[in-house]
């Protein structure tokens, strides 16, 4: 049975994008980056709504050409293209870079996804984990809280009917004040 995870950069005010969609605030230093090229090298399939994976699909497959690269971030566009990918969209009529096109239910894919997979299932974007939060699915947050508050936005939770109790199993502090905690679900 695979293990649902969920993270994201959010704001010191639970956003993960401003009021303007911008995200800038949170551009993580090499350490925090590496964090992440960490995570996806150990994820077996990622979930993208359309707006997330057009965004990363615009920079990342080509990313690790560009003359100033760092090692880090072209590390994170080899990982990028290589990870499985499940995109969710109603109105794209392909998807490339290891991904497939699914126009089905998040939380019953979701749920098959877990069913089928020895390892991590992650969903990438608030929009698409918010139905997956609410249903009880996510057996792990990653929230890095980045030393920002931008006012307003997207937030990381979405609005939810109950309360999800939460175990603290990881905490680290990295160079730019960001700060990384990662709970996982605690079950009744």
């Amino acid at each position: 049975m695979g293990r649902l995870t969920y993270g994201m950069n959010v704001s010191v005010d639970g956003y993960i994008a401003d009021p303007n969609g911008e995200i800038g605030w949170s551009d993580p230093d090499d350490e925090l980056h590496q964090y992440w090229n960490d995570q996806v090298r150990d994820t077996e399939v990622a979930l993208y709504g359309r707006k997330l994976y057009e965004l990363m699909a615009a920079y990342w497959p080509t990313a690790d050409q560009e003359p100033d690269v760092t090692p880090v971030t072209a590390e994170y566009a080899r990982l990028w293209r290589g990870m499985r990918k499940v995109v969710f969209s109603k109105t794209l009529e392909s998807v490339g870079w290891n991904s497939e096109l699914e126009r089905g239910d998040v939380v019953e894919v979701a749920r098959r996804l877990k069913a089928e997979t020895d390892g991590l299932v992650e969903v990438a974007g608030a929009t698409l984990a918010a139905p997956l939060v609410r249903a009880g699915l996510v057996d792990e947050f990653h929230v890095v809280i980045a030393p920002a508050a931008v006012g307003g936005g997207t937030p990381f939770f979405p609005s939810m009917d109950k309360w999800v109790h939460l175990r603290l199993i990881e905490n680290r502090t990295f160079p730019t004040g960001a700060v990384l905690l990662r709970y996982e679900t605690v079950r009744d």
